[in-house]
């Protein structure tokens, strides 16, 4: 019995090409998940493929008791997918889970050429259509070659029928794949390289600015919480902030004046999402160390979302996968102007101590400021400094980096009363006075 195999596509077809950029999303409901948990999981890999445009004709929840290794669905819910994906007149089928290489390829040979890919190819794309500066283009370079070396074998399985020769003989789309494998090895080591170099001069940078002994705070958060906005609104920076996932993905950092003087460094970092692909999590350690090197973390959270708790758990744990768990944090409860007074009762709750904000309307900005202000001068001592003449830098460095209280010129000379921050208090002890 032969069984009829589907002629190939034409990949410059006009209706295949349509087909490719329509798509039907699928999220899987597992014994240990509510309804609502997958549901929610399911909005979100809908606005994250919306975030590249393809149009979404349908989306599906399967419930699965345990994973299919072929299809990570069952057969029958694999061909119902298939079906439902060709009356809708798809070319595209998008899981919420992580499919694996195989599991790829069985999904294109049993559904007759339809495209299955997950939520991390789709997270992935996101990145390369965002990422500007050099380091997040080599970042996510990398993390799509990564992606890609595994699965090479499905872009050169049209070439398993040219195999001849003996039972030893290897197939034309064999060794054109140990070719491409070994040319994606090469590229590997050498985004690499360029990124060690990339990394290495922000690690300068970051030298240069403890070097002026600011206290440093590293704004995190989940995607689309409002952390350019944020900081747009603190520091009058024009950091794009807008209405869709991953908006920006590289650390800005910019200095904010308080309103007692004193200066601090508040720094931008890229958002986190439940799922992130593991080889983004690799790729985006350096631009992460931003948060790890802060003395604090501002955390905000988007108090309009129904999914926040997921979302305030998920930043907690990669902090703490990225060695950033033991820094004080400073909560704040975002976009409080869209939350109604049950909502912002129970986020209080829910986290103590967290302050209620608005960015758009400036609600809350106030009391943070206030707060920054505590934070910073926490460790910080008066002292009175006699600073002479012929050591006037030393004048300038205070000047620039601690609150004068006054100062006065005397004939050696310079009097100085100063609210001196901890990183630089070693620094002038030599010409402090005792009271």
């Amino acid at each position: 019995m032969s069984v009829e195999v589907p002629p190939p596509l034409n990949p410059y077809d006009p209706e295949y090409i349509a087909r490719s950029n329509r798509a039907i999303l699928v999220g899987l409901q597992r014994p240990e998940d509510t309804a609502e948990e997958a549901q929610a999981l399911l909005n979100e890999l809908h606005e994250l493929v919306s975030n590249l445009g393809v149009e979404i004709r349908d989306a599906v929840i399967a419930k699965i008791r345990e994973e299919s290794p072929r299809h990570l669905v069952g057969s029958g819910k694999m061909e119902e997918i298939a079906a439902l994906a060709r009356s809708r007149e798809c070319g595209l089928i998008i899981f919420d889970d992580a499919l694996s290489p195989a599991q790829q390829r069985n999904w294109e040979k049993d559904s007759q050429g339809l495209r299955a890919i997950d939520r991390q190819e789709i997270i992935l794309d996101i990145f390369v259509s965002r990422a500007k500066t050099k380091e997040a283009v080599l970042q996510v370079e990398l993390a799509k070659l990564q992606q890609q070396l595994p699965r090479l074998k499905r872009l050169w399985s049209h070439l398993d029928r040219q195999r001849g020769g003996g039972a030893m003989q290897r197939d034309a789309g064999e060794t054109q794949m140990e070719m491409d494998q070994r040319k994606i090895r090469d590229k590997i080591a050498k985004v690499r390289r360029d990124l060690a170099a990339v990394v290495a001069q922000r690690a300068t940078q970051r030298k240069q600015r403890h070097r002026v002994p600011l206290p440093t705070f590293s704004i995190v958060g989940y995607t689309n919480a409002g952390k350019s906005s944020l900081l747009n609104r603190l520091t009058g920076a024009s950091v794009l902030a807008e209405d869709k996932l991953f908006a920006t993905l590289d650390p800005t950092t910019r200095r904010l004046k308080l309103p007692s003087g004193r200066a601090i460094l508040v720094t931008d970092t890229v958002g986190f999402v439940r799922r992130l692909p593991h080889t983004l999590v690799e790729a985006f350690k350096a631009t992460l160390e931003e948060a790890v090197q802060a003395d604090f973390l501002i955390h905000v959270v988007d108090l309009s979302s129904p999914e926040r708790v997921k979302h305030a758990q998920t930043t907690l744990q990669v902090l703490m996968d990225i060695g950033a768990g033991d820094r004080p944090i400073i909560t704040l409860l975002n976009k409080a102007d869209l939350a109604d007074e049950a909502t912002r009762a129970e986020a209080l709750a829910a986290h103590p101590g967290a302050i209620l904000i608005s960015t758009l309307t400036g609600e809350g900005i106030p009391r943070l400021l206030q707060t920054l202000e505590d934070c910073a001068s926490e460790n910080d001592l008066k002292l009175t400094l006699f600073i002479p003449h012929d050591q006037y830098s030393q004048l300038s460095k205070l000047y620039a980096s601690a609150s004068i209280l006054s100062a006065k010129a005397e004939d050696n000379g310079t009097r100085v009363v100063a609210i001196i921050p901890e990183r630089m208090q070693a620094g002038f002890l030599p010409w402090a006075l005792k009271n």
